[in-house]
């Protein structure tokens, strides 16, 4: 009779104890919406897709031994206002800046000049960044793949959000940055 009661007792005693923990858990409400990435491209990509359907393009320029361009990537480039307005904007790039490959634009060919050489720039790179070697580096081309600007450094989410509306809304071709920048309203905190 004891061994039923003291099994009861502790049967009762691990439903109370787990009632009281799922009841200070948080009620499973919907899902969690699955976060947003930036959709990254080759540049072939979108150099190809802003043929067919005119685009801006953003390209990140980075390497694999740059720090400041892996805290963009943990920071900046996974904010959902930056997600959101560079996916809807900008044909997005994503370019090692060394990378070995060979890239054919319209027939004519760029590569890694010295491929196994240590910190050797990609042509395709270094005509983008116009020769200033500087990571990360974000480039912008128009809707014709024409260069706009080159930014370069790490930019905070709050201070690249100014950077891309001043771009993809053409307020380069009306204003000064130092003007558009006061003015900006952005919606990142």
């Amino acid at each position: 009779m004891f061994r039923i009661t003291y099994l009861t007792t502790l049967a009762l005693f691990i439903l109370s104890f787990s009632v009281k923990v799922a009841a200070q858990q948080p009620a499973a409400a919907q899902p969690a919406t699955p976060v947003q990435k930036i959709k990254w491209m080759s540049f072939v990509e979108a150099y190809e897709l802003n043929k067919k359907q005119p685009k801006k393009i953003f390209i990140d320029m980075y390497t694999d031994w740059c720090g400041w361009c892996k805290r963009m990537d943990a920071t900046t480039f996974v904010d959902p206002v930056i997600v959101e307005y560079m996916n809807k904007h900008f044909y997005n790039v994503k370019m090692d800046a060394e990378q070995k490959d060979t890239i054919v634009i319209d027939g004519k060919s760029f590569v890694n000049t010295n491929p196994e050489g240590k910190r050797s720039s990609h042509q395709l790179a270094v005509e983008l960044l116009q020769g200033k070697m500087s990571y990360p580096s974000f480039v912008f081309l128009n809707e014709k793949s024409q260069l706009l600007t080159v930014v370069a450094g790490y930019q905070t989410a709050q201070n690249f959000e100014p950077i891309l509306h001043y771009f993809a809304e053409d307020a380069f071709s009306t204003q000064q940055w130092d003007e558009y920048r006061s003015k900006f309203k952005g919606t990142i905190e």
